[in-house]
């Protein structure tokens, strides 16, 4: 019949499209196997944690002590006022050296000039300059005598700024300081553990802050002083917070 070949075809195609369909469906369904979750992938973040802040603090006598002196001078000019100043405050450097303070433990830390102004702020009378060094006192035995050879040398131009007590080594301090905060932090991570049934785990984190206490600037009477300074150095602390992050088991 002529429509033979007609039919015979149309059953090929039918064939054709059933397995075509079923290949979308094997398709589909590794697809949405593929698409469920791994447990082995599971991100440990939502694992049960406590986070804690430690503290830790130890104390240590300082051995060092910084002056800051200014010798200054005020003239009718400028050159006069600076070569006035920095003649005295040569004097005294070189007076210091001679008494065995090392030349690294001077350092200038301000050279100034400014002009000074009449009564009616509209001429200027004079000049007044400055010059400050820092002196760095490592054998404090040493260090009441070397303000008073400041003292004398400068003379009335003199300025005693500040004295500031430090440590020049605190290394250990610091790994003290360090190791009871970590202890502090621990043991309250331990408690935490405790109260909740659980048990400690693995460090996850760990972050500090903290350090030795900066020297702080002890002010003094500007202009002379007496030749005998009283000096105590007392203590410094170092301390440390470090904040650290335990797994719970």
């Amino acid at each position: 019949m002529p429509i033979a070949p007609h039919v015979e075809k149309s059953a090929k195609n039918r064939t054709r499209l059933v397995w075509v369909a079923a290949a979308g469906v094997a398709a589909a369904a590794l697809t949405a196997c593929d698409a469920q979750p791994n447990p082995a992938s599971t991100s440990t973040t939502d694992a049960r944690q406590v986070t804690v802040v430690g503290g830790g603090q130890v104390q240590g006598v300082p051995d060092t002590l910084t002056v800051d002196a200014s010798m200054e001078f005020v003239a009718p000019d400028a050159t006069a006022a600076m070569e006035q100043t920095n003649g005295r405050q040569q004097a005294v450097i070189d007076a210091l050296l001679a008494a065995g303070i090392e030349r690294e433990d001077l350092a200038t830390t301000q050279a100034d000039l400014q002009p000074q102004y009449g009564p009616d702020n509209n001429a200027i009378v004079g000049y007044r300059a400055t010059n400050s060094i820092d002196v760095t006192i490592r054998d404090l035995d040493l260090a009441s005598e070397a303000i008073a050879l400041i003292v004398s040398t400068g003379g009335n131009a003199t300025r005693i700024n500040s004295i500031s007590y430090s440590i020049d080594d605190d290394s250990q301090l610091v790994r003290d300081a360090r190791a009871r905060a970590f202890d502090d932090a621990k043991d309250r991570a331990t408690q935490y553990a405790e109260l909740s049934g659980l048990d400690l785990g693995k460090v996850i984190s760990i972050s500090e802050s903290g350090g030795a206490t900066p020297p702080q600037p002890i002010p003094a009477p500007r202009g002379m002083m007496e030749a005998a300074v009283p000096l105590e150095p007392g203590e410094q602390t170092v301390s440390f917070d470090v904040t650290v992050t335990w797994e719970l088991t």
